[in-house]
């Protein structure tokens, strides 16, 4: 019995402290490879970042625009030409904002649910004010006569206006984006 205690006493002083030096290294070569992975997902964060803020502020830019080219102030004189009646120029003003916004579609990739249904409902909201102001005229009669109706009723219109309430709340994004990064 005390040869077979010797012998397992003399592999223990051998294997144990091996165990111990593995089992440290493991932990070490784990712990290093664990901050290396959070080190190289960080610097790609970092690197996305600088290529996805500068695309996002791109398409509230360009949404801006389109808001801007839609708004009846500068729509209606865009399109305005003297010799229209109100049937065509009715159907210019409503072909112009759906033209531009389907030339902008891809932006909303790069924006927030929220700011992309704000662009189509005041894309709607537009539209139906030009529809309801077209009803009321004969389409024969000439395009001053819309014209003179919806410019108007935005001068007098105590309400925002949908335009300005979309560039409110698309400034305000984009400012968090500029803020806090591309998780805003």
């Amino acid at each position: 019995m005390d040869a077979f205690l010797n012998t397992l006493l003399e592999i223990l002083k051998y294997t144990l402290p091996s165990l111990i030096m593995l089992m440290v290294t493991y932990m070490i070569v784990s712990k290093f490879l664990t901050e290396q992975t959070t080190r190289k997902q960080l610097a790609l964060f970092h690197e996305t970042q600088n290529i996805t803020i500068p695309m996002r502020l791109q398409a509230y830019e360009r949404l801006t625009l389109y808001v801007e080219r839609i708004t009846p102030r500068n729509l209606l004189s865009r399109v305005y030409q003297k010799d229209m009646n109100v049937a065509v120029y009715h159907a210019m003003l409503t072909e112009t904002i759906k033209s531009e916004f389907e030339h902008n579609l891809a932006q909303q990739i790069y924006v927030s649910r929220g700011v992309w249904e704000t662009i189509r409902s005041v894309k709607e909201q537009e539209i139906n004010i030009i529809n309801t102001f077209a009803q009321r005229l004969d389409p024969e009669a000439p395009a001053k006569e819309l014209h003179k109706l919806i410019l108007e009723y935005v001068l007098t219109d105590e309400g925002e206006q949908p335009t300005e309430v979309a560039l409110a709340i698309i400034t305000d994004e984009s400012r968090r984006v500029l803020t806090h990064g591309p998780q805003a």
